[in-house]
């Protein structure tokens, strides 16, 4: 198991290994699984934990290449790539298993297998390409944290603080021409504003209010039962 520092405040606690077939999109960590976690992090945390100290939880389904293993926990993590090229026919890839951790090297093999196909194609620089936002020079993310606050005086350090943790040198992309407090709208909570949330939607392909406040932030980790509902049906406003 793990126990990772989350959002500030929180613990991130996790994970199970359950085999499952039905749609991904309907995974829920069941009340066998709670009580599992649980009884794990019991066994270490000086204070015990129960139901009620549960803010949020989320679930979801890793595909995994079936090699035989009956335990989920004994399948290999590791990736596989497989190539079919019939004779005058176009290649066609498949990639089976794989996580985030991996994408890199990932890329690299894909590009690389298919390379021989396509005298034209670059090779994969994935190895040497910041991710959005991470393109911060040799200063680093504290380089560009003085840099922002240096930038827009008129915005709380704690704000910048929080967009900066969400979008790196992005920040100022999502700010646009706001200045203050003002410049972002109505504040809808949990340090989330009316013009991140329009960001988001233009930008990151938010479709309704659950992706603004788990998927692309934590916000809603940071506002109460009441300030979530208000939040939601703002943002099914704006979305």
């Amino acid at each position: 198991m793990f126990a990772l520092p989350y959002e500030q405040r929180f613990t991130l606690i996790g994970t199970t290994d359950v085999a499952y077939a039905a749609d991904p999109g309907s995974a829920t960590i069941d009340d066998e699984e709670i009580g599992y976690l649980l009884d794990l992090a019991n066994r270490f945390f000086e204070k015990p934990l129960g139901r009620a100290d549960i803010i949020w939880q989320f679930s979801g389904v890793r595909p995994l290449f079936d090699d035989g293993h009956a335990q989920a926990s004994a399948v290999s993590r590791d990736y596989r790539i497989e190539l079919a090229a019939p004779d005058g026919a176009p290649p066609m890839l498949t990639v089976l298993g794989g996580k985030l951790t991996t994408y890199r090297r990932l890329a690299e093999t894909a590009v690389d297998q298919l390379a021989p196909y396509f005298p034209a194609m670059r090779r994969c620089s994935t190895a040497h390409t910041p991710l959005p936002g991470g393109d911060t020079g040799p200063e680093g993310i504290n380089g560009y944290r003085s840099h922002a606050h240096r930038h827009w005086p008129g915005l709380p350090p704690a704000t910048l603080d929080l967009l900066i943790r969400r979008y790196g040198t992005l920040t100022g992309d999502m700010l646009g021409d706001a200045k203050t407090p003002a410049g972002l709208g109505t504040d809808l909570g949990g340090g989330l504003s009316e013009r991140e949330a329009i960001y988001l939607r233009d930008h990151e392909w938010a479709r309704e209010p659950d992706d603004v406040l788990w998927r692309r932030t934590k916000a809603g980790l940071h506002m109460s039962e009441k300030e979530r509902q208000i939040a939601k049906d703002r943002l099914a406003a704006l979305l």
